[in-house]
């Protein structure tokens, strides 16, 4: 497939553009600094483009099969977050300017902000209120997405992220804001990106979101 893929340089997007290439695929790389992806491939293109701008995304959408975001974006106590809707904002409008109609997304557990009550004491009291700013937006592009009923949206759910590459464990999932009973709170980032580019071939999670991670 080609697919356009926004975030290569963060660290799951590194995880995504390496097992994506492995399998075949051909990935655009839309990033703001292209020196900072040290990945080299035939099936590689690296391109420079403004995340925010529907008109600089939308030349590098042409002819895409599928839009994949690792994007993320940093808490902030003073102000709130903003990049998770405004990005999403900008992607939609370019996949529908080129019609490309799928895209697939990660945000995290815990985004609805009553959903956390039967988390972990020190997740529900210590980190949870820490990175608020984060969920709150992710939970905002969520419902933008939900809104979006022409578009193939799938929005993947992860705990925690642990930088490391992906295993062969089986994946938990659930249609929800986390996985009940998973004793998980962390996946490594290349099993997120594993998953992620598992729905390619599947229609299972289309206009919908889903909380993962993998069996202990």
């Amino acid at each position: 497939m080609k697919i356009a893929v926004l975030g290569a340089t963060g660290q799951t997007g590194q995880y995504l553009v390496n097992q994506a290439l492995q399998q075949g695929h051909t990935v655009t790389a839309i990033v703001r600094n292209p020196g900072k992806l040290a990945v080299h491939h035939d099936n590689l293109k690296v391109v420079e483009g403004d995340i925010f701008s529907e008109d600089s995304l939308k030349s590098h959408f042409k002819g895409q099969d599928v839009i994949m975001s690792c994007l993320g974006f940093p808490t902030s106590f003073f102000s709130g977050v903003t990049g998770y809707t405004l990005s999403m904002r900008a992607m939609v409008s370019a996949m529908r300017q080129t019609r490309v109609n799928r895209i697939i997304t990660m945000t995290s557990w815990y985004t609805e902000p009553n959903s956390g009550t039967q988390s972990p004491y020190l997740i529900r009291f210590l980190l949870l209120p820490m990175i608020r700013s984060v969920l709150t937006n992710m939970f905002e592009m969520e419902q933008f997405l939900q809104k979006s009923d022409d578009i193939n949206w799938t929005v993947v759910r992860p705990p925690g992220l642990k930088n490391l590459p992906a295993s062969a464990q089986e994946f938990m999932t659930h249609e929800g804001y986390f996985v009940p009973d998973s004793n998980g709170s962390s996946v490594a980032r290349g099993d997120v990106a594993r998953f992620m580019l598992s729905l390619l071939n599947s229609n299972a999670w289309v206009q919908s979101a889903v909380a993962v991670t993998t069996k202990l």
